[in-house]
């Protein structure tokens, strides 16, 4: 029997329910075929068989797969554009009690972003961002909170000089910030969405994905967000078919529900 890429997804889906179909495959495979030959097994049919019995290796490939890059702040004009325009209006929208999803937050970059550009706005108590991942391994580094010099270089200062502290070479983003993000395992191509949200935050992960993925996603955040909810994507996205999905262009990256 030759053990073919399908074999492969097939496989993958049994194991870990990540749908493989999902991602673009040429891009896809090829990062696959680097980790395998990385870790010196020959065919795909002994990779899955390492993949059940050794923990360790089976970690490292759900990390692979996630593709995780991320950064504090990314793009910081289109932070200006959240704390002078999108969080006042929230406010002014929906109060203080502001339901916030952070989808696909990778090792916490973005929640916790999050959490201090409500802070300028609101007490820390009243902020709650959900975070969600598929990487239980980011999730994990996301609670440790320990970030490089350069995932925290947007930061503005003053909130750098108040919530990290220089530990060697890294920096510890402080437990009051962490109190208030609240993470979870989640699969956007497979698991229900929670709903009534006042704002999705979902950024430079949907380019990895196949259009007709990409839309099916777009689709479930427009049903996730309350009506006048805001979806905020990544600097390298657009929603094309936008109005077809059921969403008002508000400015290049921030989209609302009608």
């Amino acid at each position: 029997m030759e053990y073919d890429y399908e074999y492969l997804k097939k496989a993958v889906y049994d194991l870990t329910k990540i749908d493989l179909n999902a991602y673009k495959e040429k891009q896809m495979k090829r990062r696959i075929d680097t980790l395998i030959a990385k870790n010196g097994i020959k065919g795909y049919d002994k990779y899955i068989e390492v993949l059940k019995k050794d923990k360790e290796r089976f970690e490292e490939f759900v990390n692979y797969l996630t593709i995780n890059v991320s950064e504090f702040y990314r793009n910081p004009q289109q932070w200006d554009v959240m704390d002078k325009d999108i969080i006042p209006e929230l406010i002014q929208k929906f109060g203080k009690n502001l339901k916030i999803w952070s989808a696909a937050c990778s090792t916490g970059d973005e929640p916790y972003s999050l959490v201090m550009a409500l802070s300028r706005h609101l007490p820390l108590n009243q902020i709650k961002i959900f975070a969600t991942d598929l990487d239980k391994q980011v999730i994990a580094a996301a609670k440790a909170g320990l970030y490089s010099e350069k995932s925290i270089a947007a930061v503005p200062k003053d909130l750098k000089e108040k919530y990290f502290t220089k530990i060697g070479s890294s920096y510890k983003i402080s437990d009051e910030i962490k109190a208030r993000v609240e993470f979870k395992e989640h699969n956007l191509l497979k698991d229900t969405y929670p709903t009534n949200y006042h704002m999705i935050v979902c950024r430079n992960v949907l380019i990895y994905f196949t259009e007709e993925a990409k839309d099916e996603v777009f689709r479930k955040f427009q049903k996730s967000l309350s009506s006048g909810g805001i979806l905020f994507i990544g600097s390298t996205e657009q929603i094309i078919n936008y109005k077809e999905v059921g969403l008002d262009r508000k400015s290049s990256f921030y989209y609302v529900k009608p």
